[in-house]
């Protein structure tokens, strides 16, 4: 057993201090990143990403997502036939996820062989722990295989398993353990690492190999993705931000609930229930309706392009570069909180 002693922060333990800027106005920020990865391929959008959970990572919201050139990593929960459609209609948009059971590789590599421009698919291999050599050696067989596909893969929160996972062949690493709004895996089982630290540290390494990061979970405000950006994360996941909207299948008229994709409420519905060797890592919540995902996609951009007018960033790629981080105690007057409309 040993103690790191240095202090490890997350979003709300930081605020990012003003510089002088030549920015007349938000709108002359450019939120599009291009992208060329280890595998080759390359990528042109606004790198924020709908996390591969049930009501966020659906159809209709990879059709959204797609109008405002950002990503949406689909839920494993898709048929055959729908993925293949999607895949050949959204391409620029579409991720595939995967677990590591040969059933995952199977439906992938019937995907993969029916949809059109394969070799450009991105594909994001998707476990809770990300620190066991069977994830490794699945990602080192897979990338054998599939040597063109753009390979997410995760979740790690330490430099040195982003660089081995980066080694074994993936191009983009999925950094975060915990942080989520609906994950109970730190009260579970203490497991964790606070997730603006993680994103420093994991950003560092991954760059250092010509790897890239996406800072996953712990995201509750737009402030909060300006954090990730500006702490070095190539692309910004998001789960709860996204959840409760007409793209997810959300309604009006109320019953939306919002689930860790570990929680009892998606086990019982994808797996006949919580295996007796495991608990719940997962909570269940009610949610709120909030109408259509452009409302909430222009609140985040906005937030962007206005962070980057007060520390002086053209680009979203300069926004780490331009950023320095101050510590606080408190980041928001939540005074009047109970009165807002």
């Amino acid at each position: 057993m040993r103690i790191i002693d240095d202090v490890k922060l997350d979003y709300k333990d930081v605020l990012i201090i003003p510089k002088r800027s030549a920015l007349a106005s938000r709108s002359q920020v450019n939120l599009e990143r291009k992208f060329t990865f280890r595998s080759g391929n390359s990528w042109v959008g606004i790198p924020v990403i709908a996390a591969n959970m049930d009501g966020v990572g659906t159809l209709m919201m990879d059709d959204a997502m797609n109008n405002h050139k950002c990503m949406v990593a689909l839920t494993k929960h898709y048929s055959k036939e729908d993925l293949t459609e999607q895949f050949t209609k959204r391409l620029n948009s579409s991720v595939y996820s995967l677990g590591i059971s040969d059933s995952d590789l199977q439906k992938f590599d019937s995907v993969f062989h029916s949809a059109a421009y394969n070799q450009n698919m991105r594909v994001c291999i998707d476990v809770a722990n990300g620190y066991t050599q069977s994830f490794v050696d699945f990602i080192q067989r897979f990338r054998e295989k599939y040597p063109y596909v753009v390979l997410m893969a995760g979740n790690v929160v330490t430099p040195e398993m982003t660089e081995e996972l980066i080694l074994s062949g993936v191009d983009i690493v999925k950094v975060g353990i915990g942080p989520g709004s609906v994950c109970t895996t730190r009260k579970m089982t203490g497991i964790g690492f606070p997730q603006l630290s993680a994103v420093i540290e994991c950003a560092d390494a991954a760059h250092g190999l010509k790897g890239h990061i996406i800072a996953d979970g712990g995201c509750s405000v737009p402030g909060d993705v300006v954090k990730a950006f500006a702490a070095g994360a190539d692309f910004v996941m998001l789960g709860g931000m996204l959840a409760g909207h007409k793209e997810g299948g959300a309604s009006a008229v109320g019953g939306n609930q919002f689930y860790g994709m570990s929680s009892d409420t998606a086990m019982d519905l994808h797996n006949g229930g919580v295996a007796n060797y495991r608990a719940s890592e997962g909570k269940t919540v009610e949610i709120p309706y909030r109408g259509e995902v452009s409302r909430t996609l222009q609140e985040i951009f906005g937030g962007l392009r206005s962070a980057c007018t007060y520390v002086g960033a053209s680009e979203l790629k300069e926004l780490s570069k331009r950023t320095t981080f101050v510590r606080v105690t408190q980041q928001l007057n939540n005074s009047l909180s109970a009165y807002e409309i």
